[in-house]
């Protein structure tokens, strides 16, 4: 049976945890995003934590019907939502609508949760922000105790654009873990100039063929 907005509706107020969980996806399958994106605001608000970040998840595609009421919504879960799952989706959905009002919202997050997950998540999507004063706080999450949170820093200074992030990545080039030479790679492409060039000619040249194909095709 196709989804329609009505059965949506009512699937998303039943007791079933199951139901509900159908009616959150089956928001995808409807051609009408202004329905759709009335529909997930329900779901966002659920008492179940899947149900929660499954439809925070969609707003990326779907937040553009409204993107201040989205910002609302997003900032609403990135702060008071208690789990790290849907935190780290929120900011996830911040950057890809591209909501630079986010930003300080994001940075004050970064620097108070423990968690992991979350500060990863802002990481990543301050690059896609693409927000200026996003290069301090990039700039401290290199020197993260977290490899993961690290390699995204490398990413996000890439899409960020700015220069000043050149000689910041030259040391990463020659670190141990080829993940973070690879990202380096990517990251070097995307700043460009002599120095970075210089660095892409170098790692060209790795000993892991994944990492050396990689420069090589920005050569």
């Amino acid at each position: 049976m196709s989804a329609n907005s009505e059965s949506i509706k009512q699937m998303l107020a039943s007791e079933d945890l199951g139901e509900r969980l159908r009616a959150v996806n089956q928001i995808r399958e409807l051609e009408d995003k202004k329905i759709a994106f009335e529909l997930a605001q329900t779901a966002i608000k659920d008492r179940n934590t899947r149900v929660r970040y499954a439809a925070v998840s969609q707003m990326d595609t779907l937040g553009g019907q409204d993107l201040q009421k989205s910002l609302e919504l997003l900032l609403e879960s990135l702060h008071n939502d208690p789990e790290p799952d849907v935190q780290a989706a929120a900011a996830d959905c911040l950057g890809a609508l591209k909501l630079t009002e986010a930003f300080e919202d994001l940075q004050k997050l970064y620097y108070s949760t423990p968690e992991w997950l979350v500060k990863f998540s802002i990481v990543a999507t301050l690059g896609e922000l693409g927000d200026p004063r996003s290069f301090d706080l990039l700039t401290e999450a290199l020197n993260s105790d977290n490899d993961l949170v690290q390699t995204a820093a490398i990413s996000s200074l890439g899409e960020l654009g700015d220069f000043r992030a050149v000689e910041l990545l030259v040391p990463y080039a020659t670190n141990a873990d080829w993940q973070i030479r690879y990202r380096v790679v990517q990251a070097m492409s995307s700043l460009g100039g002599d120095r970075a060039r210089a660095t892409l000619e170098s790692l060209a040249k790795d000993d892991v063929e994944a990492v050396a194909k990689e420069a090589q095709s920005y050569l």
